[in-house]
């Protein structure tokens, strides 16, 4: 499905991505773990589109989209909920989700609102709300919810549990395990590596904006060097 190939990105004269390659199958779960300015999120504003990359490819469906405006991404089916959550709060909720199916046209926008409402009951309870008033994990949730609602194929999650208390995490991390179900592939960018790994197939790991680990998501939990480096034991 997703494929990258010798990325790099840089801010400036700042490389922070530096010949990265992965890959995510259809259907599967993918973990980008790592600690804070290891790069995760960069690699995630570059497959959006948001951040240019300074060289190497990134195919969907065997097809470049390196070139490609963020509005075509979305467009191809991918979504990205942001690091920090970046909720409108002086809207409501449900003029949040609204705007998640901005570039949509079809006649189920409704349906597919009512189905956020079902993953997210919380959201249905306070749809007519001002976003500012709901609680973190609650704007982590229409973050996400915003993000479903572009019908995406590939979501992308960066740091969904960051700030979180772990009942919220457990959650929400229960919720995006589930939408394997729904045939939507996640890349889930994440520092707590237990958590992302606990429902991930695979995982990968960055430091200094490479590749330094790779593996199923049992076998990197058993990495010695990754539970000396990430889990602490």
């Amino acid at each position: 499905m997703l494929r990258i190939d010798g990325l790099s990105a840089a801010y400036g004269r700042v490389t922070a991505l530096q010949d990265v390659s992965l890959e995510v199958d259809e259907g599967e779960i993918v973990a980008l773990l790592g600690a804070n300015g290891a790069g995760k999120t960069t690699l995630l504003r570059t497959l959006s589109g948001v951040h240019p990359a300074r060289r190497g490819r990134i195919l969907l469906d065997g097809k470049p989209i390196e070139r490609s405006k963020p509005h075509t991404r979305v467009d191809l089916g991918i979504a990205q909920s942001p690091e920090g959550r970046q909720v409108f709060k002086s809207l409501s909720v449900e003029d949040n989700l609204r705007l998640g199916a901005y570039r949509r046209r079809d006649r189920d926008i409704a349906r597919d609102t009512d189905e956020v409402y079902a993953l997210f009951p919380v959201l249905g309870e306070m749809r007519k709300r001002i976003a500012s008033a709901l609680s973190g994990g609650q704007q982590q949730m229409l973050a996400i919810g915003r993000a479903l609602l572009s019908r995406p194929r590939l979501l992308l999650l960066d740091e969904p549990s960051l700030g979180l208390a772990p009942l919220i995490i457990d959650q929400i991390f229960g919720i995006v395990a589930s939408l394997k179900e729904k045939g939507i592939t996640v890349l889930v960018v994440e520092q707590n590596i237990a958590v992302a790994l606990g429902i991930a197939d695979r995982g990968y790991v960055l430091e200094t904006g490479r590749i330094v680990h790779t593996g199923t998501a049992r076998a990197l939990l058993d990495d010695p060097a990754v539970r000396d480096a990430y889990l602490g034991v």
